[in-house]
């Protein structure tokens, strides 16, 4: 390993403050005073318009700012470890489309003008958190074949949040509506994907699928895949 890539603070400066900007830009907007400022101003359309661009912004730096940071590795890299994206990437895209258009009042995310019948919770049946379960998979999938210290400390620390963020909104939700209130809610839905399914607790009354939600999966998986080489400069490819 390099020695001067942990001594020298310059070679870092970027990845650092990569990271800085990216916790600043989702922390300042999610305090109550601040949000209810900018939707004040912005409405929530323009509201949560600014805070998803800003975000993909922010995020896009600090994933080619990580790529531009020192290299040292952790693990060696094999060419079989390039599946685990492969492989979990349709699964995320699946999970970011249907939870983003999905009643959920357990998560974040999910279309709030939906009812949510807790009987039949759709996606949130087979997942309770679809969106960061949807990190989760992205992140950990992607750590496995950039084994170096900045690749590692970004996609551990989504991974890490994403995990954690479930257990906390779940909290969250129990405080705010009681937990009986909550159960009835969730009780047809589990934290682990499709337990609640494996279990029995879900059971759908219709197996369609949402044409409209797969072919917004499919096509960002596509986009996804024909980007990553030309924005990322790696092919994704094995």
């Amino acid at each position: 390993m390099p020695a001067s890539a942990v001594i020298h603070f310059g070679d870092w400066a970027e990845f650092i403050a990569a990271f800085a900007v990216f916790l600043a830009s989702h922390a300042v907007p999610s305090r109550p005073a601040v949000r209810a400022a900018m939707v004040a101003r912005l409405g929530e359309r323009g509201f949560l318009a600014l805070y998803s661009g800003v975000s993909l912004l922010v995020l896009a730096w600090l994933i080619g700012a990580a790529g531009r940071a020192p290299l040292l590795p952790l693990w060696p890299f094999e060419p079989w470890q390039m599946l685990a994206p492969n492989l979990a990437m349709p699964f995320v895209c699946l999970l970011a489309a249907f939870g983003v258009g999905a009643a959920n009042p357990l998560s974040f995310g999910g279309n709030p003008r939906l009812a949510f019948d807790p009987e039949q919770p759709g996606i949130v049946g087979a997942a309770r958190h679809p969106l960061l379960w949807a990190i989760a998979l992205w992140s950990g999938a992607h750590l496995v074949p950039n084994g170096d210290l900045a690749h590692a400390l970004l996609f551990g620390f989504f991974a890490l949040i994403a995990l954690a963020g479930m257990v906390m909104i779940d909290r969250r939700k129990q405080r705010r509506l009681g937990y009986e209130a909550w159960h009835a809610l969730a009780r047809n839905t589990s934290f682990w994907p499709f337990a609640a399914l494996l279990q029995g607790r879900f059971r759908p009354r219709s197996y369609g699928v949402d044409a409209k939600r797969l072919a917004i999966a499919l096509v960002a998986w596509l986009t996804l895949l024909a980007l990553h080489a030309p924005v990322i400069g790696v092919s994704p490819l094995p």
